[in-house]
């Protein structure tokens, strides 16, 4: 337990930057900027968000909670796969403008949602 907040810190600092990261790509798709192309708009959100992962899980070992007990882990994990779907439409995958669009602000709500599971440790966090 003695690397638990140095992990925590470093999970909300990495939730913080892959957020910034999503809505600045998520911008630049809608402007249908050229600038969504670049190398490290492509490779940095992947980094971050491995690493985010990895502080998610270490966290969650560190504190012995196990998802299939916790509901409110089950939930962010759930979260996190429809954020990831969801992500990958709006970014590259969605085949027209308004697709993508309404899929990115989708992406922006589940986010939201996981933060908010996060905070009240609730899968229902606005009950």
């Amino acid at each position: 337990m003695e690397y638990y907040f140095g992990i925590k810190h470093l999970h909300l600092s990495l939730v913080a930057l892959s957020g910034v990261l999503f809505l600045l790509r998520g911008i630049l798709m809608l402007k249908q900027s050229a600038a969504l192309q670049m190398k490290t708009l492509k490779i940095a959100p992947h980094i971050v968000d491995t690493c985010l992962l990895i502080a998610g899980v270490s966290l969650a070992v560190l504190s012995g909670l196990k998802p299939s007990e916790t509901p409110w882990i089950m939930a962010k994990l759930i979260a996190l796969v429809v954020y990831i779907a969801l992500g990958t439409i709006a970014i590259k995958r969605g085949k027209t403008y308004p697709i993508r669009a309404t899929a990115f602000v989708a992406a922006l709500c589940t986010f939201g949602y996981m933060i908010a599971v996060a905070i009240t440790k609730s899968p229902i966090p606005w009950a």
